[in-house]
C-alpha cells in the first residue's frame, strides 16, 4: 500500500504537535508494511501513483482543496482547532470584536487571506477566495472516505460545526508517545523545574504562565521556538519574563525526553487543544501535569492531570502548587503504555485505510 501525506507547507519551518503526530505515524506505518511519502501543500504530486492520500489539519481547507480534486482515494485526520476563545481573550480588540461579532469562520477566512496578500503562506486552492473558510471545510468532508478525529469530543466538535455526511467512515485514531527501548538520560539541570514545550503563541497561553510563576522560587523553562505569526506576542513573554523564567529554542525529541525524565511539572495553559500531545509525553517521562479543560483533553488525561482556567493567572499558579506538592501516578504511565503508543496509532491507521479500499 502506499499513501501520500499532505500537509501546511510550514510543517517543518513551524514545527508543531501536528509535525510529531505526522512524522511519527509515517514512521510506524513504515514499519508493518505501509509506504508513506510526507508531502507539503504548496507542491503537486502524481496523486494517482498512491492508493490513499491523507490529509492534515481541516482547519486550513485551502491548503487541501487543490489536492483533494485530483486524488482518489482521501482521508484526513481533522486535528480540529477552535480559536475562538484565542481571539476573544488574546486578540486585538479589532480582532477580538470581530470574532464576537462574525464567528471563528470568518476570522480564520480573513487571517488565510491576510498571509497570502503578505506572501507568508500562499492560497493555491482558488476556490477558497470566493467559497470562504465554511463552505470549504464542508466541502472537503464531503469529498474523504473517511474522517480520523484523535478523539470522540474532536469529532463530536467537528459533527456540531460542519457537515459530514451519513456516508463518510469515522475511525478514531489515538494520539501518542514514542515508546523507546533508548535509555533516556535524565537532564540535571532541570530536576525539580516547571517545563512548558511547544511552539510559543497566544493559543498555548505561555504569558499567563510567565506571570503565574513569577514569584515562584521553582525555575521555569519555556521551550519552543515562537510562531512565524506570533513574535509580537514572544517578544511580550519575554518582556514580562520574571528571573525565574529562561527560553530554549527548539530542541531534538531525545534531548526534550531528558529534560521531561527531570522535570517535575509540565504546564500547558492553552486557551485549546485537540489532545495536548506534548502532555502525554511530558506525562510518560514522569512530569504531573497542568493542563486546561478546553478542547478535547480530558478524554485523554481524565483525573490524572491538576486543571485549571487559561484567563486566571491566580488559578494556573494554584494548579502548579498543587502539582509540585503532589507525588506522580504511575498509573497514568501505565495507561499510556497501554494505550496511546504510535504503534496502535499506525495499525488503527492502516486499518481505516484497508476498510476504506
Amino acid at each position: 500500500m502506499k499513501v501520500l501525506f499532505i500537509s501546511r507547507s510550514t510543517l517543518f519551518e513551524s514545527p508543531g504537535g501536528d509535525t510529531i503526530q505526522i512524522e511519527k505515524t509515517a514512521e510506524h506505518l513504515k514499519e508493518i508494511g505501509v509506504s508513506v511519502e510526507i508531502g507539503l501543500c504548496n507542491q503537486v504530486y502524481d496523486y494517482k501513483s498512491f492508493d490513499i492520500v491523507h490529509f492534515f489539519n481541516i482547519i486550513r481547507p485551502a491548503d487541501i482543496i487543490f489536492h483533494i480534486k485530483n486524488s482518489p482515494k482521501n482521508v484526513i485526520s481533522p486535528i480540529y482547532v477552535d480559536y475562538t476563545e484565542t481571539e476573544i481573550h488574546t486578540g486585538t480588540f479589532l480582532r477580538s470584536t470581530l470574532t464576537r461579532i462574525l464567528g471563528s469562520d470568518a476570522i480564520e477566512y480573513l487571517k488565510a487571506i491576510a498571509k497570502h496578500i503578505l506572501g507568508k503562506e500562499k492560497i493555491i486552492s482558488k476556490e477558497y477566495f470566493y467559497w470562504g473558510h465554511k463552505k470549504s471545510v464542508n466541502y472537503i468532508l464531503s469529498q474523504v472516505n473517511a474522517v480520523l478525529p484523535n478523539s470522540f469530543s474532536e469529532l463530536t466538535r467537528l459533527e456540531e460545526k460542519y457537515k459530514i455526511p451519513n456516508k463518510i467512515a469515522r475511525f478514531k485514531i489515538v494520539n501518542a508517545v514514542e515508546i523507546t527501548s533508548e535509555k533516556i538520560i535524565s537532564q540535571e539541570k532541570y530536576v525539580g523545574s516547571i517545563i512548558c514545550v511547544g511552539r510559543i503563541e497566544r493559543r498555548k497561553n505561555q504569558l499567563n504562565l510567565i506571570r503565574a510563576v513569577k514569584n515562584l522560587e521553582t525555575p521555569c523553562f519555556i521551550i519552543g521556538k515562537p510562531s512565524l505569526n506570533d513574535i509580537d506576542y514572544y517578544n511580550q513573554c519575554l518582556k514580562e519574563a520574571g528571573e525565574n523564567t529562561f527560553f530554549i529554542d527548539h530542541l531534538p525529541q531525545k534531548e526534550i525526553y531528558g529534560i521531561m525524565k527531570a522535570a517535575s511539572v509540565h504546564v500547558l495553559p492553552s486557551w485549546f487543544e485537540t489532545t495536548g500531545l506534548v502532555s502525554l509525553e511530558a506525562a510518560y517521562y514522569g512530569c504531573k501535569i497542568v493542563i486546561t479543560d478546553k478542547g478535547d483533553q480530558r478524554e485523554y488525561f481524565e483525573d490524572f492531570a491538576f486543571y485549571c482556567d487559561p484567563a486566571e493567572v491566580k488559578s494556573i499558579k494554584n494548579a502548579i502548587l498543587k502539582a509540585l506538592e503532589n507525588p506522580f501516578n504511575e498509573k497514568f504511565k501505565e495507561k499510556i503504555r497501554k494505550d496511546y503508543t504510535w504503534k496502535n496509532t499506525a495499525q488503527q491507521t492502516k486499518d481505516a485505510y484497508l476498510k476504506i479500499l
